[in-house]
């Protein structure tokens, strides 16, 4: 591996990704972890299971970046080709690596499960390879060095390619890079479009020496802002510090922490508990709140009142307001959180129902049409929004506004302000 690592590339392999059976979440997880370090992903490329495309991509790869890191095809069946791909693209003999035999061997053993012919073919591997081990899976990563550089052989599946990624990808770029590396901090903002934000923060006094960058993760927009040397972690310090203070409660989360993870820290320090009745969302909030560990401290309970017999038996919202306002209206909304909050006892009941769609919009109620209630100790309010989009967007935002809003009530009490 070279001293002064310039240049990064990922290769994923799969037919599944190819054909779309399976998204890569792989490369956009690598992507993330390295630009967290100070490095840039210059280049990204999938191919499926077939040896000498796997070959090809190999050899184009590692001739023109520093470091290519490749998951998938590591496996133990006869479609897993990129340890032989590698051994072909690099002129190595394939060979049975006792190292790699020895920690499939002992992660069977370990479990209590037998191996099996094709668990034993994980251990052929191209000669001169460096193991890297595998915590989570049978398939142990390899190293190979090759003329300027190195290539990082993982295994495909998610979990084992994060754990391997943390723990003997990114700690040997860190040991092998030359002075300080450059720094990323990431603002992820809410409510306000791409071209907006880019806008209010080109127009901000950013101080010199600091890169900006966007990319969306909807329905957030994240701001990056990059900066390199001795000096860069004063420099982002001060970028933020004027991110925030341009952009305000806009800013819902910062570097890889999320909204719900937010959320959820904010009400743990507040000491108060959530229940939550959700229509539209289809329980979208509460999963995303249960995503993350340490949500049993605060979520008491969560339903899905989804048709209008559940939002009357079990939120008692009244026949009259179903019958002459709708079940997408504030007054069901204020009713839906009025009625969860004094069923659960929980401090805030949060709740949301709207026309998600395709179908079901009217003039009046166009689709996209929802309404969030958040009953508190000191009353109910309710929210209308208007979202566009497809019925996947408009469940996203709504959800989203619905955090959100919690989000903000909390913030507020943590400054000791009356809010409803």
């Amino acid at each position: 591996m070279t001293n002064d690592i310039t240049t990064i590339a990922v290769l994923t392999i799969g037919d599944e990704l190819i054909n779309g059976e399976m998204a890569d979440t792989n490369t956009a997880v690598i992507a993330g972890a390295l630009g967290a370090r100070g490095y840039l992903l210059r280049e990204s490329l999938t191919v499926g299971d077939e040896e000498t495309d796997i070959a090809e991509a190999l050899r184009n790869l590692s001739g023109r970046r520093d470091v290519v890191i490749v998951t998938g095809g590591l496996g133990p069946t006869a479609d897993d080709l990129t340890a032989r791909a590698a051994a072909r693209a690099f002129g190595r003999p394939l060979v049975l690596n006792e190292e790699a035999l020895t920690m499939i061997r002992d992660h069977f053993r370990n479990r209590g499960r037998k191996m099996t012919v094709g668990d034993e073919k994980q251990a052929l591997l191209p000669q001169e390879a460096t193991i890297l081990s595998n915590p989570e899976g049978t398939a142990p990563g390899f190293l190979l060095r090759h003329q300027r550089g190195c290539l990082f052989f993982l295994p495909g599946v998610p979990r084992e390619m994060t754990a391997m990624l943390e723990a003997s990808v990114l700690p040997r770029l860190l040991s092998h890079s030359r002075g300080t590396p450059g720094q990323e901090r990431v603002l992820k903002i809410f409510g306000i479009s791409e071209p907006k934000i880019e806008e209010i923060l080109t127009a901000a006094s950013l101080p010199d020496g600091v890169r900006l960058a966007f990319g969306v993760d909807f329905p957030l927009v994240h701001a990056k802002f990059r900066a390199s040397g001795e000096t860069a972690g004063a420099l982002l310090d001060r970028a933020e510090l004027e991110a925030r203070k341009v952009l305000g409660d806009a800013v819902v989360a910062c570097g890889r922490e999320t909204l719900a993870e937010n959320v959820v820290r904010l009400f743990v320090a507040a000491g108060r508990t959530l229940s939550l009745a959700e229509s539209c969302t289809g329980g979208l909030i509460a999963k995303l709140l249960t995503d993350v560990p340490g949500a049993s401290a605060f979520f008491e309970r969560g339903a899905v009142t989804y048709a209008n017999s559940a939002k009357q038996e079990w939120l008692g919202v009244s026949d009259s307001i179903l019958r002459e306002l709708g079940a997408v209206s504030e007054d069901c909304a204020l009713a839906m959180a009025r009625g969860m909050r004094d069923a659960a006892g929980t401090d805030l009941a949060l709740a949301v129902t709207g026309i998600a769609g395709p179908g079901g919009g009217t003039e009046e109620k166009p689709v996209g049409t929802v309404y969030l209630a958040l009953a508190t100790p000191g009353g109910v309010t309710a929210r209308r929004f208007r979202f566009s989009g497809t019925r996947e967007s408009v469940r996203l935002m709504a959800a989203h506004a619905g955090l959100d809003w919690l989000r903000r009530h909390l913030s507020a009490l943590q400054e000791g302000i009356a809010q409803v």
